[in-house]
């Protein structure tokens, strides 16, 4: 910047010195630092870092003029010039979880997150998850992973999902403190329905299914439900022997034959299962005799110890029927809270619609970025403190609630903006040849604020008196003979021509406040020798766009699964660098 440019904002810089040495020296008992108003005046307006010796004269002089003063006359001065000095910074409020019920009746806070390992992990069971564990971590309590995986037919659980499960809650930071499969836990399973059965609390029954119904929807009893305890015990026994097949024997639990959901009626504790036929990914074809959810659930989590049940309101049935076992073992059933239900807008999560998807061959499997699993979602570069947010700002209301793609995106946005180095980067680029200057260098930081991620130095280098260098088509479309353009960290051009394939312009000068003093527009370039292609692959539904284009060279050196932002492109995340070609998922603006 010229001398004459540094004079027209001698009074500028001033002006800022003297506000922020007010507001230091009312912090520090009436004595501001040089050091500390000097960071401030360069952090409001950073392009007076090119003629750093003269600001610091000035804040100095300001400095000691407002240490001149007394603390009165600072505070005084600082109401009427600069009221928003007194004005506090809102602090970015902390997600509060509500308390839990009747905590006072237990030691140990203990929850539990229970996944049918069927599928991998989406956004909607990100809820129960990070909430059961947040609640531990409040009352520093224990957390439970168990993996309910009782049913190998109709949900069959898959082998590769216990493993992909845990990839993801790891991800998301959650730690658990103990781990159980309940597959592996049938004998004990076995053992309480003996002692059920014992307590008149369960009974065999061998009616058909379509026969039960009939009697159930009228309110009466199976034939079976009064047979002694011997005859049931001895029917258990050839279950477990393997006597009877699918359909023919099933365990009810006895409940209220009144009551008004017939699904609630003697409902179902255990079943046979041909596992010959359809063998469990963990026991094989061990055994036939396999619990239900709520059997299983229930069973387990007074085994466990679990105190408090965070679930979804679609559970609340579940709830009537488990509590029907603990009352024949007499037991107290744990808290259980149940919260709304949580539509998720913009996202694909059904677990039948992307197993079809995937079926086609025209997905990347079931971490494609057009899905709502958190692998999808962090294979586009969405971060797991974004997601805990989003989860926790929802918390445990009973009402419905609704969030969308772009909900999280702020949230992300927010949490990747400081740490994600910009980048040039141009789609479908158009060359520009800038007639009037043959070579030039520049240093541009990788972020404006964020000095810790470094520069890096871009050189130009053409001949007689010419530069070529590449711009975006949509850049292109928007220009006209005579505009007055600024080449981001670089220098103005005023266009000469603009063609199809090349637009022709006209060196006019490095000066940013000339830019700016007509309100230039910025726009970005990548060099035409020292660059790299890239591939952005960017979900929209269910197409998934390819975005060609180049990018400075500098992205071959950024490591895969960092986040980045390509300027006024949008925020994406490095997947693999393959022949030459920098792979990218776009995130979100």
């Amino acid at each position: 910047m010229s001398e004459k440019s540094m004079s027209l904002h001698v009074s500028e810089i001033k002006n800022i010195a003297f506000k922020y040495a007010l507001q230091n020296a009312i912090q520090h008992s009436g004595r501001a630092e040089v050091k500390a108003v000097i960071n401030k005046v360069v952090a409001e307006k950073p392009e007076v870092r090119q003629f750093i010796k003269e600001v610091i004269s000035i804040v100095k002089e300001t400095v000691n003029e407002v240490n001149a003063l007394t603390i009165e006359e600072q505070k005084r001065i600082a109401e009427e010039k600069y009221p928003e000095i007194f004005m506090k910074k809102e602090k970015k409020e902390e997600k509060k979880l509500p308390p839990l019920p009747n905590i006072h009746k237990y030691k140990l806070v203990t929850t539990r997150f229970a996944p049918n390992p069927d599928f991998v992990l989406h956004l909607g069971n990100a809820r129960p998850a990070i909430l059961c564990y947040e609640y531990a971590k409040m009352y520093k309590g224990k957390f439970i992973l168990r993996f309910d995986d009782t049913d190998p037919k109709t949900k069959k659980p898959m082998l590769e999902a216990y493993d992909l499960i845990k990839d993801d809650l790891k991800w998301l930071g959650l730690k658990w403190d103990e781990e159980h499969v309940q597959s592996r836990r049938l004998p004990i399973h076995y053992r309480y329905a003996k002692t059920l059965i014992e307590k008149g609390g369960a009974y065999v029954d061998l009616c058909g299914r379509k026969e039960f119904k009939k009697l159930r929807d009228q309110k009466k009893p199976c034939p079976h439900r009064d047979q002694s305890v011997e005859a049931n015990l001895e029917l258990w026994d050839k279950m477990l022997e393997g006597h009877f097949g699918e359909g023919e024997a099933v365990l009810r639990i006895k409940t209220d034959l009144n009551h008004p959901d017939p699904s609630v009626r003697d409902w179902v504790a255990f079943r046979i299962i041909d596992t010959s036929k359809n063998p469990h990914p963990i026991v094989g074809d061990k055994y036939v005799v396999w619990p239900t959810y709520n059997y299983a659930s229930a069973l387990d989590d007074h085994l466990l110890k679990v105190t408090h049940i965070l679930r979804a309101k679609e559970h609340l049935t579940n709830t009537v029927k488990q509590k029907y076992l603990f009352m024949h073992f007499k037991w107290d059933y744990p808290e259980t809270i149940h919260f709304g239900k949580l539509k998720l807008k913009g996202f694909i999560l059904s677990k039948s619609a992307i197993r079809k998807y995937v079926e086609t061959g025209k997905f990347e499997g079931l971490d494609d970025p057009r899905f709502g699993t958190l692998c999808a979602l962090r294979k586009r570069g969405f971060t797991a403190e974004a997601i805990r947010e989003l989860i926790l700002e929802v918390g445990v209301k009973p009402t419905e609630a609704s969030i969308s793609m772009e909900n999280l995106a702020a949230l992300n946005r927010k949490i990747v903006d400081l740490k994600a180095p910009r980048i040039l980067f141009v789609d479908n680029p158009v060359k520009v040849v800038v007639h009037g200057i043959s070579e030039y260098t520049t240093k541009i930081p990788y972020h404006p604020e964020n000095k810790k991620l470094g520069y890096r130095i871009l050189k130009l280098k053409g001949k007689e008196k010419l530069l070529e260098l590449y711009i975006s088509r949509r850049d292109c479309e928007r220009m006209a003979k005579g505009d007055l353009i600024r080449l981001l960290g670089l220098f103005n051009v005023k266009i000469e021509n603009v063609g199809e394939s090349e637009v022709n312009t006209v060196f006019s000068g490095v000066s940013l406040e000339d830019a700016r003093k007509h309100k230039t527009p910025i726009i970005q370039w990548v060099p035409v020798t020292d660059n790299v292609k890239v591939v952005v692959k960017k979900p929209e539904g269910l197409n998934l766009n390819i975005v060609e284009g180049l990018a400075e060279e500098s992205l071959k050196t950024i490591s895969p699964a960092t986040i980045v932002q390509f300027y006024r492109f949008g925020f994406v995340k490095i997947d693999r660098l393959v022949d030459n070609k920098v792979i990218a998922y776009f995130a979100h603006e």
